[in-house]
């Protein structure tokens, strides 16, 4: 995830927004005499006063942010104008804690209007209006704070958010606002503005960085778990919304999803880099739990095969969340015969000192797993070059097999390293790997700065079963749901697709070396069961994702900004779907939890060789 620490852009007056790039145009400051707020926002997502400066600009001071880059306080006019469309309220940026005034205090602000863009102009969100430089003085104090507008159910659209301006690089910027039909139009119309929402279920945890996600719509596409699930680029449950607190962080709920925060929640709306639309709470709902626990999956049976991924998420030998790990494979995932996983940091861990070897890590998970009352699991993997797999600096991530040896046998065969890519030959009229474990055309520039796809032939019961894990390219660098941009650009996925192509043909290889060969191919595919990336991999009928046999409510391994999603797969060759003697489970042990020990939910498959 990315960082939370972003430097705030220098304040730009912005005339316009125009073009296919979005170009900012600077102007000459201006000047306005005595406009009310609705003039300010205006009815379209930029400012008509962006870049001028404005004077006695009156409003009733309705929260106060005293923390982080961003401190000031926000002003609501008590008075509206007839529009839906111009919202009422609007941030005032001091840059430092703002001092002599308090909530409750009218108050006449100057200076300049601003257009920010949290996370800055290439990270394509849109921008919170806002009066920067600012003097003001309190014309009296202990006035009633507006009442709150109350997002609900019934105010809140079906639809997410309208295609932007294709002559202008698909930006929305420029449109005019249709908060009755536009989810994202309606919660631009009240940026700045006092809002409430009550009774909301939470469809996001806490995270360390004191924000959680509830949903305003019940009914919206309910998970199994009380989440919202993701299941297609045009469905974006238009229910949720961030919240975060005006209050300290040790007053902040540790809430779990399926957890409801009672009664009202109320504050400020505002906009930022890491999830756009948020409620900054001056009043906080009351927790509620939802009774959420950690599921466990079902043992396999003696003719049983049980296949499962997991990304461990940066592990290292300096972490300590090695017992947890060990009891979730374990007591949560029932001790599977085979175990990819992902995210195998080397032995000092994002020490970037040329390290590459993990025995250690891993040696060290499975001392843990022993006590726990596990199997002594073997280990297979390779090393990467130094540097070159992506993931976090010196970390040297990569994918490595667990296996019970006293359930099944890997078949070793010399030779696999960072740089010899694996192929598929034929002995005794069955398919095999030239090199066992092995990589998939480690040099194509596909797997540029990410994880190569780790192959290995596996016996159980006399029978080969090949297993493929993989670890994608990830979604940084996309632009977010409530991007500027309309649809949005999923720059990340070109990288997937190339990867997908290769899994593929390789699987390809060996299905077409023996047609009834048993392929597992698993692992943080870092995309949807819908997305081209799944259907590149499925293509030509080398491959199911088996989480589609899941009802819809189940399918999910990762929660996002309140969509629960599906990010790691386990798809298998047409030899094991189409016996249907195979059993999948999500285990929903992470995800949605608060107290988390990686972000992912690891996956099972359960079949007959």
């Amino acid at each position: 995830m990315p960082s939370k620490s972003s430097a705030r852009l220098a304040a730009l007056t912005v005339a316009a927004v125009c073009s296919a790039a979005s170009t900012i145009v600077l102007t000459s400051p201006a000047h306005a005499d005595s406009v009310r707020i609705h003039d300010i926002q205006g009815s379209t997502r930029i400012s008509p006063y962006a870049g001028q400066t404005v004077t006695d600009v009156t409003g009733i001071v309705t929260g106060i942010r005293t923390y982080g880059s961003s401190r000031g306080f926000w002003i609501q006019d008590p008075n509206p104008d007839a529009d839906p469309a111009t919202s009422e309220g609007v941030f005032v940026f001091t840059s430092s804690t703002p001092k002599g005034v308090a909530v409750g205090d009218l108050v006449s602000v100057s200076g300049t209007v601003t257009e920010y863009v949290p996370g800055g102009a290439t990270s394509g969100n849109q921008a919170l209006t806002e009066i920067t430089r600012p003097t003001f003085t309190v014309v009296s104090s202990g006035n009633a704070v507006p009442a709150a507008t109350v997002v609900n159910s019934r105010t809140v659209p079906g639809a997410y958010t309208p295609e932007g301006d294709s002559a202008a690089g698909n930006s929305i910027n420029g449109l005019t606002l249709r908060p009755s039909k536009y989810a994202l139009d309606l919660y631009e119309s009240l940026e700045g503005m006092n809002v409430q929402v009550s009774d909301t279920r939470v469809v996001g945890a806490t995270d360390p960085y004191t924000e959680l996600w509830v949903t305003v719509k019940p009914w919206e596409n309910r998970s199994s778990g009380g989440g919202t699930v993701y299941g297609s680029y045009t469905s974006q449950n238009t229910g949720r919304i961030q919240i975060q607190s005006l209050g300290a962080s040790a007053d902040f709920p540790k809430a779990n999803v399926g957890d409801t925060l009672a009664g009202t929640t109320a504050g400020p709306l505002d906009y930022n880099q890491y999830g756009g639309y948020t409620l900054v709470a001056n009043q906080l709902g009351t927790l509620e739990s939802g009774g959420l626990e950690r599921e466990t999956t079902q043992k396999q049976k003696r003719g049983e095969l049980a296949v499962a991924t997991y990304n461990v998420e940066n592990l290292d030998p300096s972490d300590t969340t090695f017992d947890a790990h060990a009891a979730a494979i374990v007591h949560n995932l029932r001790s599977p015969d085979i175990v990819s996983l992902e995210e195998i940091q080397d032995n000092n861990g994002a020490v970037n000192d040329g390290t590459v070897a993990a025995d250690q890590t891993l040696q060290k998970l499975i001392d843990a797993i022993v006590a726990a009352g596990g199997p002594r699991y073997e280990w297979r993997s390779i090393d990467p070059a130094n540097n070159t797999d992506g993931g976090e600096p010196g970390g040297n991530i990569r994918q490595a097999f667990l296996f019970n040896p006293e359930r099944v046998s890997f078949t070793d065969r010399a030779g696999g390293d960072a740089t010899t890519a694996a192929g598929v030959t034929e002995v005794r009229g069955k398919a095999a790997l030239t090199v066992s474990p092995g990589r998939i055309d480690p040099a194509n520039a596909a797997w540029s700065s990410s994880r190569k796809p780790l192959a290995g032939e596996f016996s159980f019961r006399g029978r080969t079963v090949f297993v493929i894990a993989n670890h994608f390219n990830s979604k940084g660098g996309d632009q977010g749901l409530t991007s500027q941009y309309q649809p949005v650009a999923r720059s990340s996925e070109t990288q997937r697709h190339q990867q997908a192509t290769l899994v593929n043909a390789f699987v390809k290889d060996i299905l077409a070396t023996q047609k009834n060969a048993d392929v597992v191919t698993l692992g943080d595919i870092n995309d949807f069961e819908f997305s081209d990336t799944a259907k590149i991999l499925e293509s030509d009928g080398a491959l199911w994702s088996a989480v589609k046999s899941l009802p819809r409510g189940e399918r999910y391994s990762y929660v996002y900004q309140g969509n629960s999603q599906v990010l790691d797969q386990i798809l298998v060759s047409p030899s094991i779907r189409r016996g249907c003697d195979f059993e999948y489970d999500s285990v929903h042990i992470n995800a949605e939890f608060n107290d988390q020990i990686s972000d992912h939910d690891p996956q099972v498959l359960r079949f007959k060789p």
